[in-house]
């Protein structure tokens, strides 16, 4: 039998996506990729993002040699076409998105074979979702799960150290007066001449109007094939995986990346594999090399968030998206589209905003409790979030952000995925960063010229939820202090003035 060809997407691009072994592609099929411009004329992506998705498609294809034919067509139908013809069957990896998966599905010749590039597939997911009999799916017990029946971090039937979750010692804030941790700094690129292919072309396709980025395009700094990723990860474990747990939560100004790995990019355009990489933490830790509270918390990110997340995507359906449970209908206003943090007073939300222009990357907690909870304080509404984060981070994907943005960071879901709102006042920031030292606002300061507009932002959100935070358990106190604010008609005042200004 003729083998089908076998279409590799943008984010399928490690060795495990065409190993024919264990239901790949049919052996010896002839590889399809296809560079479709309509995707960058969909939305205002990352202008980083785009370069970088772009220059590893085109590495990877420089790779496969004559084995690929490698299109660059308007649209994904176009080069089909172009590719293989209007007959015959092909293949393909379940897409990451249901928006892929709808159009593949669509042209009825594509055999959709089960998802690579993670660890749980999709019908032991659903197995172990209908095993917890209706009770929350949390991410606790997948984890948990998880790592029993890959034997990670085990000892014999128990977790490694005695205990599942070392999140308690991974909480510290930064050293006191550091300006960086003073770590060797995470791997980095050297662009060669397909990123300057790359970069020509989108300039000339912005010149032409066909396409409109955000953000800057700097030196790439992320891995674009399979040997750059295997350096980065090993950079990581070797030299900042020891120092990662303690700091996982910690911000400073001048240290944008801290101990993380920066792994979440090539493992998201499938270079790296979670196996691997949990994998090789583990062997750190087993060797001597790095402290259990680190590697336990980089096993949690990559073998329990990161899955659980991907499953939830699926599991949730589509409806999911539509979310809305606190009813936030504010437009996100135009100074964060653009991430013009020149114009923003707030010295935490600016060097944030920074980051994302410049490199299209922060790490989880900028994400979290600066950009996300400003969006949830403020009332903006929770799929213009999805869709700004989807398109400015260059790990972003559907699967990636719609549980992140939806569930975790604007609670739209209303307690689905997570028990509480993840927002703060200026306190957390302040104790988890060195960014409230220099700033204009005091992050003590409910009200006046030095009001914290996250601390202002806090109460004000408490106040407009006060009915539905009242019967969370994990909310009642904090919504009890709402009656203890003598100034909270003036903070409520003044934020119904600040409109949808930069604070």
């Amino acid at each position: 039998m003729t083998p089908r060809p076998h279409w590799l997407f943008g984010d399928q691009l490690g060795p495990h996506f065409i190993d024919p072994r264990h239901g790949g592609p049919d052996s010896g099929a002839p590889l399809v990729m296809i560079e479709a411009r309509s995707v960058l004329r969909r939305r205002r992506f990352h202008r980083a993002k785009a370069h970088l998705v772009l220059s590893a498609m085109r590495h990877r294809a420089a790779e496969l040699g004559d084995r690929v034919v490698y299109v660059r067509a308007d649209t994904y139908r176009e080069g089909l076409r172009e590719a293989v013809g209007d007959n015959g069957r092909l293949t393909c990896f379940h897409p990451t998105s249901r928006r892929a998966l709808g159009f593949v599905e669509s042209l009825g010749r594509v055999d959709v074979l089960p998802a690579r590039g993670f660890l749980v597939p999709h019908d032991e997911f659903a197995a172990w979702a209908e095993g917890t009999n209706g009770r929350r799916t949390r991410l606790e017990d997948f984890y948990r799960w998880v790592r029993r029946s890959h034997d990670l971090l085990m000892d014999g039937d128990g977790p490694a150290g005695g205990r599942w979750n070392l999140d308690a010692e991974n909480r510290e804030p930064p050293p006191r007066g550091a300006q960086t941790l003073d770590l060797p700094g995470p791997w980095s690129a050297a662009e060669d001449a397909i990123d300057d292919e790359v970069r020509r072309d989108l300039d000339r396709w912005e010149r032409e109007g066909s396409v409109s980025f955000v953000g800057r395009d700097g030196p790439r700094r992320f891995p674009v094939t399979r040997r750059q990723a295997l350096a980065a990860l090993k950079r990581f474990v070797a030299h900042r995986l020891p120092d990662f747990g303690r700091y996982e939560d910690a911000m400073l100004a001048a240290d944008p990346s801290m101990s993380h790995s920066l792994l979440s990019v090539p493992l998201n355009l499938g270079l790296l594999h979670p196996a691997e990489c949990a994998e090789r933490a583990e062997q750190a830790w087993r060797d001597g090399v790095a402290p259990l509270n680190s590697v336990e918390g980089f096993v949690r990110q990559i073998a329990g968030w990161r899955e659980y997340v991907w499953h939830l995507y699926w599991h949730f359906g589509e409806d999911y998206r539509h979310r809305n449970a606190l009813r936030h209908r504010e437009r996100l206003p135009g100074w964060f589209l653009e991430l013009n943090a020149d114009v923003v007073t707030a010295r935490c939300l600016a060097t944030v905003l920074e980051q994302v222009r410049d490199t299209g990357w922060t790490h989880h907690i900028p994400r979290l409790m600066v950009l996300g909870s400003r969006a949830l304080q403020d009332g903006w509404d929770p799929a213009e979030v999805t869709d700004w984060f989807h398109r400015c981070f260059v790990d972003g994907y559907d699967w990636v952000m719609l549980p992140n943005v939806v569930g975790m960071s604007q609670y739209a879901d209303g307690g689905v995925m997570t028990t509480k709102p993840y927002t703060s006042g200026g306190a957390y920031i302040n104790r988890m960063s060195d960014l409230c030292g220099p700033c204009a606002y005091r992050p003590t300061e409910r009200v006046g010229e030095h009001a914290c507009p996250y601390t202002a932002g806090y109460w004000a959100f408490l106040h407009r939820h006060r009915e539905r935070l009242a019967g969370n358990h994990r909310m009642v106190r904090a919504v009890r202090g709402l009656d203890r604010l003598p100034d909270l008609p003036e903070l409520l005042d003044a934020q119904a003035r600040r409109g949808d200004g930069p604070p």
